[in-house]
């Protein structure tokens, strides 16, 4: 099994996709992970882009905004449809919503099933805040009732929401771990979902737990013996990085946090590093 490594898009929008790949591929990163618009002449840039720097790309949605949920199927579908065009490896799906239903959110779960169907592109359901799978025991349940549906593993978001590191959480995990794709490795804690610096000493006890749990994801993964597995650093900008309430500035780079991140994955896991190929197609 190889494991590629995705740089986050969020926090460098305001970098040219070009000048934003060249960054990529010289810190160590194999693809971008990035939202897609629907504009074709923004989707050509970043194909041209990440074509020229060989690097994969994995589409993410998150523009789950509609409250009215017939308005909000139809624009999930549409977008999928709008990420898959572009051919990425992977899907990240920030899929449903809190106040939606059982039923609602597994309704959403299903239209992802068709697209996947229709265009082979896999679909990853994060565990985010807000979201369908927003917190560990509703993610059990709606994962129990939908046994095709794989997530993206970000457990960041669960300990804020549970205030804790899940201790009491591990049939939840459990489950969680069997249908993980895709990590999102940030790490949170019992009051955020992101540490302010997972490189100082004071977190270490978060950092660890995190570890283990993408430990115990690689390693089910290699054992179904999966050719290829994914990871994407996703330490974000404001309002996920504090920031100095004086000045405003932010207490740590958002940009090296996730690089050291990439560069401890890469060595925890150096066994699955095999550089990647690139897919013309």
């Amino acid at each position: 099994m190889v494991i590629n490594y995705f740089c986050p898009r969020w926090g460098s929008e305001d970098i040219p996709w070009d000048a934003f790949c060249w960054k990529v591929k010289a810190a160590g990163y194999d693809g971008v992970e990035a939202g897609i618009p629907f504009d074709a002449t923004e989707k050509d840039e970043i194909a041209r882009a990440l074509k020229k720097h060989s690097l994969l790309l994995i589409g993410q949605y998150f523009h789950s905004f509609e409250k009215d949920f017939g308005a909000h199927a139809s624009s999930f579908e549409k977008n999928l449809r709008n990420i898959a065009s572009l051919n990425p490896v992977l899907i990240d799906a920030q899929t449903g919503k809190d106040y939606f239903s059982q039923e609602q959110n597994s309704w959403l779960f299903s239209i992802a099933k068709k697209v996947t169907e229709e265009t082979g592109i896999r679909i990853a359901h994060e565990t985010h805040r807000n979201k369908a799978l927003f917190a560990a025991h509703i993610a059990r349940d709606l994962l129990t009732i939908n046994p095709d549906v794989c997530i993206t593993a970000d457990f960041s978001h669960w300990c804020n929401v549970s205030e804790s590191l899940l201790e009491e959480h591990e049939e939840s995990l459990e489950l969680a771990i069997s249908r993980a794709i895709h990590i999102h490795a940030r790490v949170g804690y019992c009051e955020s979902a992101q540490v302010p610096d997972p490189r100082v000493e004071r977190w270490k006890t978060e950092v660890d737990a995190h570890l283990l749990w993408w430990d115990r994801i690689v390693n089910l993964r290699a054992g179904t013996k999966a050719e290829s597995f994914t990871i994407t650093p996703e330490f974000g900008p404001y309002p996920y990085m504090v920031h100095h309430p004086a000045t405003n500035e932010p207490i740590a780079c958002q940009w090296d946090i996730n690089v050291y991140m990439m560069r401890l994955l890469r060595e925890r896991y150096e066994r699955f590093s095999t550089p990647h190929t690139l897919n013309e197609g």
